[in-house]
């Protein structure tokens, strides 16, 4: 809630206490902004005070109404539509808002974290393939999920798990060994993480091949030929070998990994992230399986027939789940065990937050209930931020058939794509250099897919559009930083106006385009707060939307650098420095760089 909200929310309950003598919490009365069919600026529901048996609700609102406009100078008349009193705010307010926080950096921060320190766990992609267009929108949210909590007073940590062991893994090993042509980033040129990713396809290919032998053959089904497959069998044991520590096979591991996290590191400078942590599976499994064996000794897990390690949670609603395999080798749960641990030693966390796609939803589940069965004194300050998959308009992505979108190949398509839809203004760029005008494309192209996966709700499974996402008009990336380089070059071009500020006395009244940009820039603070409860990028996307749309309303509508008077033009500059600033930052929070022309 804003400053001026909670201000009014806490005048209207001593206000309230001072006329009926019923003394209520200043939450009573609910605050919101004023229906665009209705006249005022916020609103004050009354209904709740009804319960007092104070009179009817549109006789409770009269009165308050009218203490309201006596006591508060901000507030300078009201109307009531039943049980709603609709305050109009003046001017006057509006102005001094401006003025006041237009140069306060707390304007772009709150206080709700208050400290709390909160690990963010995102990206975490096995290491047998490219990071590709769903990895994109999981560092989309990771990234601003991080910077949103941050802004919002937590010291927030932001990790990435490599899993970087298991089976997977040993299908591109496989893969590789069974080639004639060993493949490498030396003898090719090519990134390490897309000559992993062929040999990982490779191997579907191959156990596709040996599958239709043993079928035909044997006559059983593909699901069982799959487990007879030689390649099968081949990695099964491999997985085996790495987990007893075998000399060869370890070498080969490391080799194929390095070239991977180079080529992971490359696309993590491109996108502008980085991690304070780095955690591998590798380095942790060991102590998983030390989780599972304490999980024993405590009674919260047993022993199956066949060896294996199981975790009873049907008393949960849920299921038996394996925390560790006849064969001893673990799972990703066991992993996740010791991760959580590690995270808690090291940071003594007040919550934990992973940001993994809703297909694992249920294995989140088990993890915190796991947990919780073992009394880990961080167990209750666990989180799932689950969100929608990706697809594209050819359907869904498949890292085994090769049909997935790489990060790499994506923002070098739309930097491409917006090269092309910025050189129709070429008359506006022929002073720019290569070098500047490269890096306008590169801001472009990765601040369009940026925006396009945070503007929707994580929740919802989203449809992905190149093409609609390097568009200057709708709801786009592009569309939001050409009106901050609009900013900007009104702004080098007011030189005839010299030191401009808010800090004036207005002869005029404001038009409703000010009034209604101030208006939007005044939320911004609530939308972060939200935001940040909400763990919800999409409300901080999409008011950079509403914002962009209003300063233009406000650019048409109030010229800037040719009004005929100096304190109008001023005013009018240093709102449009505000609307600017505040686009800065807000798309700053989603990992988007603005452009200082266009």
């Amino acid at each position: 809630m804003s400053l001026l909200s909670s201000h009014i929310q806490t005048s209207a309950a001593e206000v309230v206490k001072d006329l009926f003598e019923v003394e209520i919490t200043p939450e009573t009365l609910p605050v919101q902004d004023t229906r665009k069919d209705f006249e005022g600026d916020l609103t004050i529901v009354v209904f709740p005070l009804t319960k007092f048996k104070l009179g009817a609700p549109p006789q409770i609102a009269e009165k308050l109404g009218s203490a309201l406009v006596e006591r508060l100078e901000s507030v300078t008349a009201y109307n009531v539509v039943k049980g709603f009193l609709n305050l109009s705010i003046g001017d006057a307010y509006w102005q001094s808002f401006v003025a006041e926080q237009q140069n306060d950096p707390d304007f772009f921060a709150t206080n709700l974290g208050e400290g709390q320190t909160v690990v963010v766990e995102y990206c975490s992609p096995n290491t047998n393939k490219p990071l590709h267009l769903g990895h994109l929108r999981n560092i989309v949210l990771g990234y601003s999920l991080t910077q949103i909590l941050q802004a919002n007073g937590f010291n927030a940590i932001p990790t990435c798990l490599f899993n970087d062991r298991g089976t997977n893994i040993s299908k591109s090993m496989h893969a590789y060994l069974s080639s004639e042509n060993k493949e490498t980033p030396d003898s090719s040129s090519r990134k390490g993480d897309k000559i992993v990713g062929d040999y990982y396809v490779k191997f579907a290919g191959m156990i596709e091949e040996e599958s239709k032998l043993i079928m035909a053959t044997e006559g059983i089904s593909k699901d069982e030929a799959a487990k007879k497959a030689p390649s099968q069998l081949a990695i099964n044991e491999m997985t085996i070998r790495w987990e007893e520590g075998d000399a060869e096979i370890r070498a080969l591991w490391e080799q194929m990994n390095a070239w991977v996290y180079a080529a992971y590191e490359d696309t993590f400078q491109r996108l502008g992230i980085s991690f304070d942590r780095y955690f591998y599976e590798s380095e942790v499994y060991k102590r998983g399986k030390e989780t599972v064996q304490e999980g024993l000794e405590k009674g919260a897990f047993y022993h199956t027939e066949d060896g294996s390690v199981e975790v009873d949670l049907t008393a949960e609603g849920m299921d038996r789940k394996t925390l560790l395999r006849s064969n001893g080798t673990s799972l990703y749960i066991t992993q996740d065990l010791a991760i959580a641990e590690d995270k808690y030693n090291e940071y003594k966390m007040d919550r934990s937050i992973y940001v993994v796609g809703n297909e694992q939803d249920y294995h989140f589940q088990v993890l915190f209930k796991v947990l919780a069965k073992l009394e880990k004194p961080y167990a209750q300050g666990l989180y799932h931020m689950s969100y929608g998959m990706v697809d594209l308009p050819s359907g869904k992505m498949k890292s085994r058939e090769g049909t997935t979108v790489e990060i790499d190949d994506l923002l070098t398509e739309l930097e491409s794509k917006a090269r092309e839809e910025t050189l129709k203004n070429l008359d506006k760029l022929q002073d720019m250099e290569e070098a500047e005008l490269n890096a306008l494309f590169q801001k472009l192209g990765t601040g369009a897919v940026k925006y396009f996966l945070a503007k929707v709700d994580p929740k919802k499974r989203m449809m992905f559009d190149p093409k609609e996402s390097v568009s200057l008009k709708g709801n786009t990336g592009p569309y939001i930083q050409y009106a901050y380089a609009r900013i900007q070059s009104i702004r080098r071009n007011a030189d005839h106006i010299g030191p401009y500020s808010a800090d004036l006395n207005l002869e005029e009244p404001l038009l409703e385009a000010e009034r209604t940009l101030i208006q939007v820039i005044s939320r911004y603070k609530d939308v972060l707060r939200e935001a940040g409860e909400n763990y919800n990028p999409a409300l901080l996307a999409n008011y950079a939307y509403e914002l962009t749309k209003e300063f233009n309303r406000f650019y048409r509508d109030a010229p800037i650098l040719k009004s005929s008077n100096p304190h109008t033009s001023s005013f009018r500059l240093a709102l449009a420095s505000f609307a600017g600033e505040t686009l800065k930052n807000c798309m700053a929070l989603l990992g988007i760089q603005m452009p200082e022309r266009m």
